[in-house]
């Protein structure tokens, strides 16, 4: 396992913070998810305060990964796949700018590399259109309840059942084919 500051940062948000956890996890060379808040105004926002709108937060996951496996670069193609990028109302069922999509990078690499992988998703004729997901600057990451934690893992049925009812896989597969 690499030490602590070997390791990398990066911040997704593509709707419930839930699936965007599992969908991270599964990636080779990501040691850690953890659910949370950003992009608001509102220091140490709930889950009830930002469901309920008027904080400015999204759902987001913060991912830490060990850089000699996996790149900031395969991440953002993880991100990407794992998100409907021309929805501004939301993700999928779950609707309002707390579910909005977005990349928050932490430095000008990211930045650079997150703007990059947008623009050759607008530049390829085969992309969803428009593309209306935001790349902004990090702002203060608020961790989630832990009930929101590793949710997938720990309420199985319960999670598939929402991700099912949701429609997020059937609008996955018809934006970027089927997984795999």
């Amino acid at each position: 396992m690499p030490v602590e500051e070997d390791l990398g940062t990066a911040i997704f948000a593509a709707g419930c913070f839930w699936c965007v956890e599992e969908a991270f996890d599964a990636v080779a060379g990501v040691v850690e998810t953890e659910s949370g808040y950003i992009g608001g105004h509102v220091a140490n926002p709930t889950y009830r305060q930002v469901t309920a709108g008027g904080t400015g937060h999204t759902e987001a996951v913060r991912v830490r990964f060990d850089p000699e496996q996996v790149s900031y670069e395969e991440l953002l193609h993880v991100f990407w796949r794992n998100t409907d990028p021309t929805d501004a109302g939301g993700q999928f069922c779950d609707r309002g700018s707390s579910y909005r999509a977005g990349i928050f990078y932490l430095d000008a690499d990211q930045e650079r590399l997150a703007r990059a992988s947008r623009r050759a998703l607008e530049e390829n004729p085969e992309a969803p259109t428009p593309i209306v997901t935001e790349v902004t600057a990090a702002s203060t990451f608020y961790v989630a309840e832990d009930f929101h934690q590793g949710y997938y893992r720990r309420n199985p049925l319960r999670y598939r059942y929402y991700k099912s009812a949701c429609g997020r896989e059937a609008r996955l597969e018809q934006l970027w084919g089927p997984a795999g």
